[in-house]
C-alpha cells in the first residue's frame, strides 16, 4: 500500500498543477474551432463557385476573342489592300498557343517592300496602317459616329482619296457617320457638309456651316 501511495503521489507530482476551469476553457476552445471549421468550409466553397465562375468567364472570353480577332483580321486584309493598291497587310498573334495572354502585331507590306513592323513605316505608311486598322474594327462592329481628328494630315494627295473612298465604302457598309477635323482641301471636298470657325471681324468668331451638295447644285 505504501509502496502504491509513493507511486500514486510521483505520478500525480508529474501531472503538474491541476486547472479546474479546464473543462470550461476546452469547451470555448472546441466552440471557436468548430466555428472556425465552418468558416473554412465556407471559404473553400466560395473558393471554388469563384474558380468556375473565372473558367466560364474565360472560356466566353477565348470565343469572343478568337471570333472578333477571326473577323478583324479578314477585314483589315481587304482595306489594307485597298488602300494600298498591290500592298499586303495582316495581323499576326505573338503566341497563338495562349489566346488569352497573346498580342497581336500589325505586319505591312507596301507595294514594292518587304514585310515591315509598324516602326518602319514612314509617317504617311503608318497613319494608312492605322487607318485600316479602325476600319476594319468598325466594319465589325459598327458604331453611329466615328470621329478622325488629323489623321489625312501626313497623306499625299492620291492616298487622301483612298482614305476618303474608304469612308464613302464605309458609310455605304455600316451607316456609320464620319466627323472628321482637317485641313485638307482634298478631303473637305469630298465632305458632305462643312463647319468652320471664321473671324468676322476682329476678335470676333462666329460657326460657318456649309452644305457642298447643296452648294453644288445651286452653282449647277
Amino acid at each position: 500500500q505504501e509502496r502504491r501511495a509513493k507511486r500514486a503521489e510521483r505520478e500525480l507530482a508529474e501531472l503538474g498543477r491541476v486547472n479546474p476551469l479546464a473543462l470550461e476553457e476546452f469547451a470555448a476552445l472546441e466552440e471557436r474551432y468548430n466555428f472556425l471549421s465552418t468558416q473554412l468550409e465556407d471559404v473553400k466553397a466560395a473558393r471554388k463557385d469563384l474558380l468556375d465562375v473565372v473558367e466560364e468567364v474565360d472560356a466566353r472570353i477565348l470565343q469572343v476573342f478568337t471570333e472578333a480577332y477571326a473577323d478583324v483580321e479578314r477585314e483589315f486584309t481587304q482595306v489594307f489592300a485597298s488602300l494600298f493598291p498591290g500592298g499586303e497587310g495582316r495581323l499576326l498573334l505573338t503566341d497563338p498557343s495562349d489566346m488569352l495572354t497573346t498580342g497581336i502585331e500589325v505586319e505591312a507590306r507596301p507595294p514594292g517592300k518587304k514585310p515591315q513592323t509598324m516602326t518602319l513605316l514612314s509617317g504617311g505608311e503608318q497613319a494608312l496602317t492605322a487607318m485600316a486598322l479602325i476600319f476594319a474594327v468598325f466594319l465589325t462592329n459598327p458604331a453611329p459616329i466615328c470621329v478622325l481628328d488629323e489623321v489625312d494630315a501626313p497623306l499625299d494627295d492620291a492616298n487622301v482619296g483612298r482614305f476618303c473612298d474608304l469612308m464613302d465604302e464605309m458609310t455605304r457598309r455600316t451607316d456609320t457617320r464620319f466627323l472628321v477635323i482637317t485641313h485638307h482641301a482634298v478631303t473637305m471636298s469630298r465632305m458632305d457638309r462643312l463647319f468652320g470657325v471664321t473671324m468676322v471681324e476682329q476678335g470676333v468668331s462666329q460657326l460657318v456651316s456649309v452644305d457642298l451638295k447643296r452648294a453644288e447644285a445651286l452653282v449647277a
